[in-house]
């Protein structure tokens, strides 16, 4: 008999075995849960969701902080609509509760960039394929302005 408290394992035709969820995407997973119980408060408070992000974005090691407090800047600029809330431990801006685009740092996941992301609530249709990602080494004052007109566009 198997022990229940044990976690599954499976095997692919590789005979690679899985064993689950990093540690990186079980602690963002426990971050989303927190978020989840303290999204009603700052949903009603828009600046616990602003102290909220600051704080996630305070904690990040450059060069991730330093993208990250340019990108929230360009963000309230380009779309003071949006709320600013943490998602999964990563600063990210929601319309009518549903997150419209977030950061998620380099160092967070161990990858080589950070990233600026849009989710389906943003309007970018572009015929039937468009970009909902970009990597971030750094932003340039081009870079800026592209997020800026893509962050408009999203909640227009």
């Amino acid at each position: 008999m198997t022990d229940p408290k044990k976690s599954a394992k499976s095997t692919t035709a590789t005979g690679k075995t899985y064993d689950g969820f990093t540690d990186e995407e079980r602690g963002a997973m426990k971050e989303r849960a927190k978020e989840l119980k303290a999204e009603a408060r700052a949903d009603k408070d828009r600046a616990e969701g602003e102290r909220a992000v600051l704080a996630k974005i305070a904690e990040m090691p450059e060069p991730d902080r330093v993208l990250a407090e340019r990108l929230h800047a360009i963000v309230k600029a380009s779309a003071p609509a949006l709320s600013p809330k943490t998602w999964y431990g990563m600063p990210a801006y929601a319309k009518d509760g549903k997150i419209v685009c977030f950061f998620t740092s380099a160092d967070k996941f161990k990858s080589r960039y950070a990233t600026f992301g849009f989710n389906d609530a943003a309007n970018l249709d572009d015929g039937t394929m468009w970009p909902t990602s970009f990597a971030l080494t750094e932003l340039t004052a081009a870079d800026e302005a592209r997020i800026g007109a893509l962050v408009k566009k999203a909640v227009s």
